[in-house]
């Protein structure tokens, strides 16, 4: 039986419960896809992104944070 994913919060998400997006590195590390989703709605859907794909949207998170 696999272990449940363990979602991870972005640090760049407020802790009010604003911008909310999770990623799931255990799930990244098995199969190189990440899945991201929107905290707020966990059991709602969730975008498999490739690692590349993943890397790229971190990278413009950074350049764009105010």
């Amino acid at each position: 039986m696999k272990a449940t994913p363990s979602w991870v919060r972005s640090s760049y998400s407020s802790q009010d419960g604003g911008n909310c997006v999770e990623w799931c590195p255990s799930v990244a590390a098995d199969t190189g896809i990440v899945p991201v989703r929107d905290s707020k709605v966990s059991a709602g859907p969730s975008l498999a992104l490739s690692r590349g794909a993943w890397a790229g949207l971190v990278r413009y998170a950074k350049a764009t944070v105010v």
